[in-house]
């Protein structure tokens, strides 16, 4: 959608340094954005990008605009503020409401007239689906689900029961929710599969990415809380409380009854093992392992960054003498009494 720089200044709260007539109607980034295109510095490794961009307008913070060719928008988060400008001018596709004739639909589901329901959607018994929510194609709702108004099921998700999604939520295709979780008692004769009753409930504004898995409660609901964001490929277990606006990124695992607190930020491979409790505001690194409770916020890191073969094996080799090295020590000290 075409739209003037004054314009954009006024609705974002921005200051406009340049033409407030000249109209953009696209996003780039610096390196291929062209004379009506919108771009954003946040990064400053990207200067150079900067001094040499033909974009019509560029985000960035007062510190840099000076550094810029070109009209400015000055704010001091230019990323976020970035994100609210190109969902203005590149507005999500609107849906004509309606059930496909390919979809089945339960009985006693209940349908808001305003929703949308794709080809080859399947909605269970009883479940609920909210205004203007969109069902993409080959979507499974199973039995008891609510899908609060203005979500968004892109394609081929599954919810299989006792799901519960709040506003605004999406969920990208290939997400599967209230699978069963892991849960099984050891016999003498093998392993006994223990019933998985319970659902999940997700808050307001969660997005959760491509074939991720959220599993059910094994007796009380797994809950995601409002505002979270789930990458793609990550796997959440049954029975974890996930707190609110907390992030992870792609192949995050979490175990069983793990609760996470408030604006928690989980890199690429991050983890958690089962039943412990990570307070708010920390920050796991991208592979990083918590295998126990931590009650304080700040940074945790726990793998080891490749190197040399070489390197490695040194270090390898040194670390299984570790034992032997600590018995001399405490002989040692011992024979120093």
């Amino acid at each position: 959608m075409p739209i003037s720089l004054g314009e954009l200044a006024t609705n974002f709260a921005c200051e406009l340094i340049g033409d407030p007539d000249v109209v953009v109607d696209d996003v780039a980034s610096l390196a291929n954005a062209g004379p009506s295109s919108l771009s954003f510095l946040s990064n400053p490794a990207n200067m150079q990008q900067l001094s040499l961009t033909k974009a019509a307008v560029v985000i960035l913070r007062a510190d840099d605009a000076g550094e810029s060719p070109t009209a400015s928008l000055v704010h001091e988060n230019p990323y976020a503020c970035y994100a609210g400008m190109a969902a203005l001018i590149h507005p999500a596709p609107s849906y004509e409401p309606g059930i496909h004739e390919s979809a089945v639909i339960a009985k006693t589901a209940r349908i808001a007239a305003s929703a949308h329901i794709g080809p080859n959607a399947v909605i269970g018994d009883r479940s609920i689906i909210g205004e203007n929510v969109y069902v993409g194609p080959g979507s499974v709702i199973g039995p008891d689900c609510v899908i609060a108004d203005d979500c968004k099921l892109i394609a081929n998700v599954t919810l299989t029961r006792r799901v519960r999604i709040g506003l605004r939520g999406i969920v990208h295709p290939g997400v599967v929710i209230a699978a069963d979780g892991f849960g099984n008692a050891k016999t003498p004769d093998g392993w006994v599969k223990v019933p998985q009753l319970g659902g999940v409930s997700i808050g307001d504004d969660v997005e959760i990415g491509a074939n991720t898995t959220i599993d059910c409660g094994a007796l009380d609901d797994t809950v995601i809380e409002e505002g979270v964001r789930i990458d793609n490929l990550c796997m959440i277990a049954h029975n974890v409380r996930i707190g609110a606006h907390t992030v992870m990124a792609a192949m995050t695992g979490i175990a069983g009854s793990t609760v996470i607190g408030k604006r928690c930020l989980f890199a690429g491979k991050a983890g958690a093992v089962g039943h412990i409790t990570i307070c708010d505001d920390v920050v796991v690194s991208g592979k990083g392992m918590i295998s126990k409770d931590i009650n304080e916020p700040g940074v945790y890191a726990s793998n080891f960054p490749a190197e040399k073969v070489s390197d490695w094996n040194r270090r390898v080799a040194h670390f299984r003498r570790l034992d032997r090295l600590l018995d001399r020590i405490a002989k040692l000290e011992k024979a120093a009494e």
